[in-house]
C-alpha cells in the first residue's frame, strides 16, 4: 500500500459518508442534549399509507366474523416450519396478545397493545418476547387477506381473544381502533440497564421493598413484561415474588383480584418452553442475520420445535388440559404440594411431589406420553400469599365468577391503552361502561353560544385566568393511553380539584365564577372551561393587534366522582408545567427534559411546543403570577415579545441563586427581566432556538398569533375524539 491506501481488510474500498447505523447518532457526543425527536416520531415520512388514509373508514368495511372464522381456523391449523403445542396455537396467540398488551404502565400511559409496536425493537427482540415474532409470522396470511382493513394492533389482540374463546371462555367483548405505527418508539424510557436481564437491584431502590421501583417502570427487570418467572433475582421465594407481581399489577392499573384472576387464567392453556439450551438458539429478531428474515431465536443444534421449544427456559404445562379453559390450574396448584426442580434448561420451577398419570399432561406431539406439570414462581405466589390465596378460594368457590372476572381482567388488560370507549369500534363492543374507562355523559351541543361567551366575558376573570384554568384543564391529555383532557371538565373533582399544579384557590375561585353560567345556560362546565380559556386568548390577541376568533365546537360532557376512578388519575397530576414556568420541586430530571416528556404526552410537535411557551409566557400565565421569562413589557397581549427578546444579543445571561437568571442590558447592566433554566433552554438548544428566531422574525408576528391558535385549538381538543 502506498500513503493513500486505506485498509480496508480485504472488503471493496467503498466509502460511504452516511450515518447508516443506530449504534451512533450526530449527537451522541452530547448525551445530555434534549431528544426533540420524541416530538416529531410517527410522521406522515415513516408511514407508507400516506397522508389521506383513515384507518378507522377502513375498519367500515372489514367483514368481523370472516375474520374471527379465520382466526377460529387458524387456531387448529399447524404448521410444519412451528407447530402448534398439542394441535393448538391457543396458547401461542394468547401468549402475544398478552405480551403486546402487557407493556402498559399507569404511570405514564406508554407502552401497551395501541400502537402494532411489538413488531418493532425493542419489544420484538425482549427475552421475555421469545417467539412471538413466530406468532406474527403465523398471522401474516390473514394479515395479508384482510389487507388494510385490520392493523396488526388490532389484530394481535383479536387473536388472543379469539384463542381463549376458541379453548371455551365466555370474553367479555372487543373493540376494533389500534392504530399501527411504522417505526420504532423514541419516547418510552424501559430503564437505564446495559444488558438484558440485569438483576433487579439497578431499578430499586431496595429490592426488598417493591414500592421502590423506579417510577416509571414496572417489570422488575429490563427485558421482562412483568416478573421473573423462577423468583426475584431468579431465587425461588413465592412470598418476595408475591410481593413484586402486586406492586406490578399495580403499576399497570390492576388490583389483587384482577391480577390472580390473570395469572390463573393466563397459565390456564399453553405451556412454557425450556427443552434445550439458551445457547444454542439464533439471535434475536433485531440482530440477526438477513437469512433470518427477521426471526430470532431459532435453534441451531437440533429440532427447536415441538417438545424440543426453547422459550424461557422452563419446561411444562400447567394444567391436565392446556388448550381448553377450565379450572385445571386451580386443581393442579392447590391439589398438589410442590417441590423446586431445574428443568432441561436450568431454570427453576415449581413440580408437584406426587400425581397421578391420568393428571398430568401430555406431552405436545405424542398424547400417550405423560409430561409432569409445572408451576412458576409467580403462581406460587398465589397459593401462598394470604391475599392471593382467598382470592383463589374464591374463584375455585364460584367458577362463573372466576370465568367473568378473568373475562374482564382480560378486556381491560388488552383495552386499557386504547382510551375511552368514544374510540372503540365493532360489533362487539360491551354495552357496560366501565370505571378504568373514564366515563363522561354526552354533552349539549344546542345552547346559544354566543351568549355564553357574553356571560364569560361579563363574569369579572381576568384573561390570564381564564387561560390557566383552561389550559390546566386540557393539559392532563395523554397520547400514550388517551386519558385526562379537558372534556369531563375533571379538574373540578377529587383529585385534580387539589393539585398543587392547578392552584386550587385560583381554580375555587374560577370556578364558582363559571358554573353558575353552565347552569344557566345548559352548556356544560367542560364547554365553558374551554370557551372561557378561548376567549381569554382571543382579548389577548386583540392586545397585540390581532382579530382572532378561536373554533369552538360545544359538546364536551361533565364527568360525576361516580364516573371517576380517583385513584387512577394521580398519576396524570403534573408534578412540572413547563408552559406555566413550574416545578413542584427540585428532580434529578432537569426542568426542560419534564417539560418535552409533558409535550410529547400531549402530542405536540417541536413548533408547537416552542409557539405555545412563547405565547404563554407572553400573556402572563405562569403559575403564581410569577414573571420569571415574561420577556415583554406588555404582558397580557398575544406578542411575540419573548422570542425577540430571549434571542436579543443586547442582552446577557447570569445564573443567580435558586437556579434563576438574570437577564441584563449588555451596555447598562441593568436587570430587564429574570428567567428559569425553561425559558433560557429556548434559546440554547441549537434546535428550538431555529424554532425561536423564526417567530422573532418581523414578518412572522402574525404568523405567530396564528400557529399559537391552532396549537391551542389542538390542546383544547385533544380528547374530542368525536370529532376526529
Amino acid at each position: 500500500m502506498d500513503g493513500n491506501d486505506v485498509d480496508t481488510g480485504g472488503k471493496c474500498p467503498v466509502m460511504h459518508g452516511g450515518l447508516t447505523e443506530s449504534g451512533t447518532s450526530v449527537t451522541s457526543w452530547w448525551p445530555k442534549s434534549l431528544n426533540l425527536d420524541i416530538l416529531s416520531q410517527h410522521d406522515f415520512k415513516t408511514n407508507p399509507m400516506g397522508p389521506d388514509f383513515d384507518y378507522r373508514e377502513e375498519l367500515k368495511s372489514l367483514d368481523v366474523e370472516a375474520l374471527k372464522d379465520d382466526l377460529r381456523a387458524l387456531m387448529k391449523d399447524s404448521q410444519e416450519w412451528w407447530p402448534a403445542d398439542w394441535g393448538s396455537y391457543v396458547g401461542m396467540f394468547a401468549r402475544v396478545a398478552w405480551h403486546a398488551a402487557g407493556s402498559y404502565r399507569l404511570a405514564d400511559g406508554r407502552g401497551g397493545a395501541g400502537t402494532g409496536n411489538q413488531r418493532f425493537a425493542p419489544l420484538n427482540s425482549w427475552p421475555d418476547n421469545v417467539n412471538t415474532d413466530k406468532g406474527r409470522r403465523l398471522l401474516w396470511p390473514i394479515k395479508k387477506k384482510y389487507g388494510n382493513k385490520i392493523s396488526w394492533a388490532d389484530l394481535m389482540i383479536l387473536s388472543g381473544t379469539i384463542a381463549y374463546e376458541v379453548a371455551g371462555l365466555k370474553t367479555f367483548g372487543f373493540a376494533f381502533g389500534r392504530e399501527d405505527i411504522w417505526h420504532p418508539e423514541k419516547d418510552v424510557y424501559w430503564g437505564a440497564e446495559k444488558e438484558w436481564l440485569a438483576p433487579s437491584d439497578g431499578r430499586y431502590g431496595d429490592v426488598a421493598d417493591p414500592a421502590t421501583m423506579e417510577n416509571p417502570l414496572a417489570a422488575v427487570q429490563m427485558g421482562l413484561i412483568y416478573v421473573n418467572p423462577e423468583g426475584v433475582n431468579g431465587q425461588p421465594d413465592p412470598q418476595k415474588t408475591a410481593e413484586q407481581v402486586r406492586e406490578t399489577f399495580k403499576r399497570m392499573a390492576m388490583d389483587d383480584e384482577e391480577t390472580a384472576a390473570l395469572t390463573a387464567g393466563g397459565h390456564t392453556i399453553g405451556k412454557c418452553h425450556g427443552n434445550g439450551l439458551a445457547e444454542n438458539l439464533s439471535p434475536d429478531p433485531e440482530d440477526a442475520g438477513p437469512e433470518y428474515q427477521g426471526i430470532g431465536w431459532m435453534n441451531t443444534k437440533g429440532r427447536g420445535i415441538g417438545r424440543d421449544t426453547m422459550v424461557s427456559g422452563i419446561e411444562g404445562a400447567w394444567t391436565s388440559n392446556p388448550t381448553q379453559w377450565d379450572m385445571g390450574w386451580f386443581d393442579m396448584l392447590f391439589g398438589h404440594e410442590w417441590e423446586l426442580k431445574k428443568s432441561p434448561a436450568g431454570a427453576w420451577q415449581w413440580m408437584p411431589v406426587d400425581i397421578r398419570p391420568e393428571d398430568m399432561p401430555a406431552d405436545v406431539e405424542d398424547p400417550s406420553i405423560k409430561c409432569m406439570p409445572i408451576m412458576t414462581d409467580a403462581d406460587m405466589a398465589m397459593k401462598v400469599d394470604p391475599i392471593y390465596n382467598a382470592i383463589c378460594q374464591k374463584f375455585m368457590a364460584d367458577p362463573e365468577y372466576f370465568a367473568d372476572t378473568f373475562a374482564r381482567a382480560w378486556f381491560k388488560l388488552t383495552h386499557r391503552d386504547l382510551g375511552p370507549k368514544a374510540r372503540y369500534i365493532g360489533p362487539d363492543v360491551p354495552a357496560e361502561d366501565l370505571i378504568w374507562q373514564d366515563p363522561i355523559p354526552a354533552g349539549a351541543t344546542g345552547y346559544d353560544v354566543a351568549a355564553v361567551r357574553a356571560k364569560i366575558a361579563a363574569a369579572g376573570l381576568t384573561d390570564a385566568e381564564m387561560i390557566s384554568t383552561a389550559w390546566d384543564s386540557a393539559r392532563t391529555f395523554r397520547g400514550s393511553d388517551m386519558r385526562g383532557g379537558a372534556n369531563g371538565a375533571r379538574i373540578r373533582l377529587a383529585p385534580q380539584k387539589d393539585w398543587e399544579g392547578n392552584e386550587p384557590d385560583r381554580l375555587a375561585r374560577v370556578l364558582s365564577a363559571l358554573e353558575p353560567i353552565a347552569a344557566e345556560t345548559g352548556a356544560s362546565i367542560a364547554d365553558v372551561i374551554v370557551l372561557a380559556g378561548n376567549l381569554g386568548v382571543e382579548r389577548a390577541a386583540k392586545s397585540a393587534g390581532v382579530e382572532l376568533e378561536l373554533p369552538f365546537a360545544p359538546g364536551r360532557g361533565d364527568a360525576t366522582d361516580e364516573m371517576t376512578d380517583a385513584g387512577s388519575f394521580d398519576p396524570l397530576e403534573p408534578l412540572a408545567d413547563g408552559f406555566r414556568n413550574w416545578l413542584k420541586q427540585d428532580y434529578a430530571v432537569s426542568a426542560e427534559e419534564l417539560m418535552l416528556d409533558r409535550a410529547q404526552l400531549m402530542g405536540l410537535t417541536a413548533p408547537e411546543m416552542v409557539v405555545l411557551f412563547g405565547g404563554m409566557r407572553a400573556m402572563g400565565t405562569n403559575h403564581g403570577g410569577t414573571k420569571h421569562g415574561v420577556f415583554t413589557d406588555r404582558e397580557g397581549a398575544l406578542t411575540n415579545d419573548v422570542f425577540v427578546n430571549l434571542v436579543d444579543m443586547g442582552y446577557t445571561w447570569v445564573p443567580v441563586s435558586g437556579g434563576l437568571y438574570e437577564i441584563r442590558d449588555r451596555k447598562t447592566r441593568e436587570v430587564k427581566w429574570t428567567a428559569t433554566r425553561m425559558d433560557l433552554v429556548f434559546g440554547s438548544n441549537s434546535i428550538l432556538r431555529a424554532y425561536a428566531e423564526v417567530y422573532a422574525q418581523d414578518d412572522n408576528a402574525g404568523k405567530f398569533v396564528a400557529d399559537f391558535a391552532k396549537a391551542w385549538t389542538k390542546v383544547m381538543n385533544a380528547d374530542r375524539f368525536d370529532l376526529k
